[in-house]
């Protein structure tokens, strides 16, 4: 298998299961045209976190890692109309983006963005919680730490997915010495070790090359 092939692949399935959406596409380009970096998930790992939040009936949502905004509208698009996406953002240049990305989409009034780091703003949430479904997707360092914190926030019920957790295969090497890896690791050590969720994780491959995502059910 190449990437070539992954490419097709997820073209195929983009292109059948995927229907184009202006206002998504519109966010993705004003990301890149701002120079963020492409690291936005694939519209097709949108879908998954629109049908996830579905599937869960999630009125409240919690993002970790913003970028510009292309999978908060995702999931912002996956609430009832009086459903709420609160998204932390540390780069406020990538925030400004999003915030113009939420506001020519119209889903300005279902997120609420919040600019500083993660592990300075999740504190603040205390009396916003629970939420129904937590998506990680930031700096993998502190991965250990948003987990923690995902915990505290959610419910028996709530769902927390994490992603980019494979890191090319190197998440298997208990000997890297890579922050992000680490990282990882120890966020998997945490969740296997706590018995308050049921978790497992998937390797993927497709636009985005080899990587994977963790999914955990809170269940006590």
């Amino acid at each position: 298998m190449t990437q070539q092939t992954w490419d097709a692949v997820d073209n195929y399935f983009a292109t059948q299961l995927v229907p184009s959406d202006p206002a998504l596409d519109a966010a993705l380009k004003a990301s890149d045209d701002a120079g963020l970096p492409a690291i936005a998930v694939a519209p097709n790992q949108g879908k998954f976190l629109y049908l996830l939040a579905r599937i869960a009936r999630a009125r409240t949502i919690l993002e970790i890692g913003t970028l510009g905004g292309y999978s908060t509208l995702w999931l912002a698009k996956a609430l009832p109309k009086d459903g709420r996406v609160v998204t932390l953002e540390a780069d406020p240049a990538h925030a400004d983006v999003a915030r113009r990305n939420f506001a020519n989409a119209g889903y300005a009034d279902r997120i609420d963005l919040r600019v500083g780091r993660a592990v300075d703003t999740l504190p603040e949430l205390r009396d916003t919680a629970p939420f129904d479904l937590v998506f990680v997707d930031a700096d993998k360092p502190s991965n250990p730490d948003y987990f923690r914190w995902a915990l505290e926030l959610t419910r028996p019920g709530s769902v927390i997915v994490v992603d980019n957790v494979v890191r090319a295969g190197k998440v298997a090497d208990p000997g890297s010495s890579d922050a992000s890896v680490r990282g990882v690791q120890h966020m998997t050590d945490l969740m296997a070790a706590e018995p308050r969720v049921d978790a497992t994780a998937l390797q993927t491959v497709g636009t985005k090359g080899y990587d994977g995502l963790a999914i955990a059910l809170v269940t006590g």
